[in-house]
């Protein structure tokens, strides 16, 4: 029986990014291309809250949702089970991104 994407569960960014690395629905340099993104994104975020980026929060979200939907894009044919997690969780990521506490904890 297929899930719906509203009883899919939320993933943590652990899960999420083993899923990622074992889905066959992007091939490899694809997933390299992808890595590199989300590493300049987590960079812009690091220097946000050392007060160094020119960048605003807005600027970051829109960059992230930016980052999301290729990703999803990238999935939805292939792996909809996935597509359907990260939909899942994005909000939660979001949350863990914008928060400099719990970035704070995700770097180390």
């Amino acid at each position: 029986m297929a899930k719906t994407p509203t009883a899919t569960r939320a993933l943590d960014l652990k899960t999420l990014e083993e899923q990622l690395r074992g889905t066959k629905a992007i091939g490899f340099f694809t997933k390299i291309a992808l890595k590199n993104q989300v590493d300049d994104l987590l960079d812009r975020f690091r220097e946000y809250y050392k007060g160094k980026a020119q960048l605003t929060m807005m600027e970051l979200r829109r960059s992230y949702d930016l980052l999301m939907m290729k990703v999803l894009s990238l999935l939805q044919d292939e792996d909809q089970t996935l597509a359907s997690a990260i939909v899942s969780s994005r909000e939660a990521i979001w949350g863990l991104l914008a928060d400099p506490t719990t970035f704070a904890t995700l770097q180390s």
